[in-house]
């Protein structure tokens, strides 16, 4: 391509990251105050980086670059979590040393993601597989000891064969298949390990547990105060801890009974509608033979991060066990799979959230239960909002007058298929296993003493020498480790020999990274509790259980220690999506893997970085496609084209003075500003992408209609330079410099709007309706040769009518022929407010008629360029009458005229 003669990206990119580490750019001093902590969960070093990796990498890189170029110290660290049941398997596999496999990995993945262009203070890596890291793991497990909230305790366990280790409660997932030697055959839900999916089996054997159940209600408790969580991850949590005293009750469907929880039996007369969650066994088989629904249901988002309660109503009804009341059946994005039972019977007269489901649907909403001292319902103020509070019933039949609690115990009493149910989920953490690649649990078994911790002056406890045996613990092979004496009593004993789950490495390595080379300590408090909790957290959702309650506990545990200020350790969280090919997640196993270093050898890393941050919002799977590879990629190459070509005066610009395309184009360059910044702070990188490249875009029709002025031109480049640089950080530098500016863009300040960009929104609006009014006249009338366009705003009564129409209650007409000025318009304003009141859609306020006068003025070269014709723009007054009296306010009026 000619374009590799004026940007070389692997030249540019080696430059510029070779800059950045000789200048320290991204390192954060001890004593920088309150930085904005930006972390990606660490990864698992298993090799090369994969898409998923990149994706999770280059959305905290971004926001670390545009919250550092907004003036903000930034914490922004990497390390490896690197101990592991994979990285032993494939030493074994290789017969190497599990160290040597994995340090091999890290050195691999930390060149990639060098090359990848992120920005990570590398002197505060960790690797928890380093004694000096694991050491504190072993520190903290005794002060769990001394707490009461580590035992040794036998028991039933999780076993996974293939894997010869336990697996904590957590680690076990269940799949849909046939249970094998169970009752129910096909159909049943087989529990398998989280790692190699092999079906898990019972044992009896004595482990090491942290006692996570002692903060249960603190860990429950806390999910409230986490408000910058997705409420499904949050849901999840809830669940997994599920604390819930209720009852469970059948409701009858033509695909079986299907079982609901509920707090709130009372109520069971007040439900109205029945939902399930999208991927509910039933909605699969509701919608197996219609694929509208089917269609429909999938465009459910039960991952999306808003308060919309959205559905989808299926045709089919579920039968009320108390009433035999036929109620619709809803599949609902609100209703998660994995919390509860995945289906719950609607109540909007006492449940906020089905109120709202019922408000948006136009489903019933029934009062069932009121405050004792009413004794009547009050359907009026019920439609405002729901009663969630205890009363009695109302309209329940036999239960008509009986207080709530009463009322529940009588209807499990009464409905067949009612039972008190009680659910707590959580169990405590099992983190002993059997392997060797591990933190080896710092405990001495003696005869005498029984359980005895490693006293801390004999920290770390490191591992032996690796002995690859077929099956079994390594450990337990070497007598040299095994052999030792007890640190009390001095007679001969044992070591433990199981080591650590790894998820006890995860579960505080954000600690750490305050203060990585601290040899007292396992982190500094002082430090930590001003550095703290982490502002942005990203990873992936398969972690929103283990990983994010085992640190939420330990966490708590800490702060209960004294160790630390705080109790929750991630301040907002955001699950990443899964980068996708052809509509499958990528995976090696499916063969539809695309490398991230093939894609940096041809394209570039920039290419990659825009393609993933521009092709959907952060928490979205997206597909991966080589058109949105290559268009990312001639967008880099065409704006450090167009910056080059300025720089070295390849075009002409000048001092143009006040004309209206520069106060349009001054003006987009402000809006632009705003929308892109409101975009990185709210983690909608596409949308903050898409304002820069239209800005782009828009200085290239900028040059080609008229001789730009410099000025403005010059300052159009400058910002799209800085917004692109979170995303683009290569291009970006190299364009910054060819533009004369002094230091680096990722330490440039973020750009501010030069005026006010007030009304912008519906200037934007205002101008893309005309044009796109123009084209359908053209296409309408079949004019392909218009000579001359004109354009009238609508007059200033018109906006007068509008602004009174939307004050009205319910009269439109008679409120705006209520007007003494109004009136004076007579018919034509009756016909007006008539209009009004046949399209409320309309009633919305717009810019006043010399704010609509001067954005389109200002705007009017766009429709020039496009259509290349004449455009003559009037005010109401100076316009015809027949064409003014067409114009409403937001829709100028237009008439074409043909060559």
């Amino acid at each position: 391509m000619q374009q590799q003669d004026t940007y070389d990206h692997a030249d540019v990119e080696q430059k510029w990251q070779a800059r950045w580490e000789e200048s320290d750019v991204f390192r954060i001093p001890d004593d920088a105050t309150d930085p904005s902590y930006v972390l990606s969960m660490f990864p698992y070093p298993s090799g090369d980086l994969h898409m998923g990796h990149v994706r999770n990498y280059t959305i905290t890189d971004a926001y670390a670059r545009y919250k550092r170029m907004q003036g903000e110290s930034v914490l922004h660290p990497m390390g490896w979590d690197s101990f592991g049941l994979p990285a032993e398997n494939a030493a074994i596999e290789r017969e190497i040393h599990p160290r040597e496999w994995t340090m091999d990995c890290i050195d691999t993945m930390r060149s990639q993601m060098k090359s990848m262009g992120f920005g990570y203070d590398w002197e505060r890596e960790v690797t928890t597989c380093e004694p000096d890291y694991y050491r504190w793991n072993q520190w903290l497990f005794k002060r769990f000891y001394e707490e009461g909230l580590a035992e040794r305790k036998g028991g039933e366990v999780n076993w996974c064969p293939s894997c010869e280790t336990v697996l904590a409660d957590e680690q076990v997932e269940t799949e849909a298949g046939e249970t094998p030697e169970g009752p129910h055959g096909d159909g049943g839900a087989v529990e398998v390990c989280w790692r190699c999916d092999t079906p898990v089996e019972t044992r009896t054997l004595d482990q090491w547990f942290l006692k996570i159940t002692e903060y249960a209600d603190d860990l429950l408790d806390g999910i409230d105060s986490l408000e910058q969580w997705p409420e499904s991850v949050r849901g999840m949590q809830r669940n997994w801890i599920g604390r819930q005293d209720g009852a469970t009750v059948e409701f009858g469907t033509d695909y079986g009974p299907v079982e609901v929880f509920t707090t709130r039996l009372d109520t069971l007369y007040g439900a109205t509608f029945f939902a399930l969650a999208p991927d509910h066994e039933v909605t699969r088989e509701i919608v197996a033979d219609d694929p509208d629904l089917a269609a429909a249901v999938d465009e459910l988002d039960p991952e999306a991060d808003t308060d919309e309660k959205n559905g989808v109503f299926t045709g089919e009804y579920a039968t009320n066990p108390a009433t035999g009341e036929e109620i619709p059946i809803y599949v609902a994005d609100f209703v998660l799979a994995d919390v509860g039972t995945g289906a719950l019977m609607g109540v909007p007269g006492h449940d906020e959230r089905d109120h709202e489901f019922a408000t948006e649907y136009d489903i019933e909403i029934r009062q069932v239960v009121v405050p004792e001292d009413e004794g009547e319902s009050d359907t009026a103020e019920i439609s405002e909002g729901a009663y969630t509070d205890d009363g009695v019933l109302v309209d329940s039949g036999k239960y008509d007058g009986v207080p709530s609690a009463e009322a529940r115990e009588q209807l499990i009493e009464a409905v067949d298929s009612a039972a008190h149910h009680t659910q707590y989920r959580l169990r405590d953490w099992l983190i002993s296993r059997q392997r060797y690649w591990g933190t080896p649990i710092p405990v001495i078994h003696c005869e005498e003493c029984g359980p005895v911790m490693v006293p801390d002056e004999d920290l770390p406890v490191e591992l032996p020498e690796f002995v690859p045996t077929p099956t079994g613990n390594p450990i337990e092979e070497v007598e040299s480790f095994v052999e030792t004496e007890c640190p009390e009593c001095g007679t001969p004993a044992e070591r433990e020999t199981d080591t650590m789950d790894t998820f006890v490495d995860s579960s505080w390595y954000f600690l750490r990274f305050t203060s990585p080379d601290r040899a007292d300590v396992p982190f500094d408090t002082e430090r930590a509790n001003d550095w703290l909790p982490v502002d942005e957290y990203v990873g992936g959702i398969e972690h929103a259980v283990m990983h994010l309650l085992y640190s939420r506990f330990v966490t708590r545990a800490i702060a209960d220690m004294e160790l630390l200020d705080i109790d929750e350790p991630f301040e907002h969280y955001l699950p990443q999506g899964m980068v996708q090919l052809d509509g499958a997640a990528m995976s090696s196993s499916k063969g539809n893997v695309v490398s991230p270093v093939e894609i940096m050898e041809e394209y570039g890393a920039d290419t990659a970085r825009l393609f993933m941050m521009g092709a959907a919002r952060p928490s979205k799977d997206f597909d991966w496609t080589e058109r949105g590879v290559r268009s990312s990629n001639e967008f880099i190459r065409r704006l450090y084209e167009t910056i080059r070509g300025f720089a070295d005066g390849d075009f002409p610009t000048a001092d143009a003075g006040d004309r209206p395309i520069d106060a349009y184009v001054a003006r987009e360059i402000d809006a632009t500003i705003t929308e892109a910044t409101e975009g990185y702070e709210a983690f909608r990188f596409n949308e903050a992408l898409r304002e820069a490249r239209g800005l782009v875009s828009l200085l290239g029709q900028y040059r080609e209609y008229t001789t730009p002025d410099t000025a403005t031109f010059e300052r159009g480049l400058r910002t799209a330079v800085r917004l692109l640089a979170p995303v683009a950080p290569h291009v970006t530098e190299e364009s910054w410099a060819t533009l004369d500016n002094e230091g680096f863009v990722a330490e440039a300040a973020w750009p501010d709007p030069d005026g006010g960009v007030e009304d912008y929104t519906a200037e934007r609006r205002l101008v893309e309706n005309t044009r796109e009014d123009v084209r359908d006249i053209l296409d309408v009338a079949g004019i392909e040769n218009p000579e001359r366009i004109e354009v009238a705003v609508a007059p200033e009564w018109k906006h007068r009518a509008l602004g009174v129409a939307i004050e009205a209650d319910d009269d439109v007409v008679g409120t705006v022929m209520t007007d003494e000025e109004l009136r004076t318009h007579g018919e034509d304003a009756a016909d007006y407010a008539k209009d009004l009141a046949a399209n409320p859609q309309a009633l919305s306020a717009t810019l006043a008629p010399e704010r609509e006068y001067d954005a389109l003025d200002r705007a009017s070269w766009l429709l020039d360029r496009e259509f290349d014709a004449e455009i003559v723009l009037e005010r109401a007054e100076e316009a015809p009458d027949d064409l003014a009296n067409k114009a409403r306010p937001g829709r100028p009026a237009i008439e074409i005229h043909e060559g």
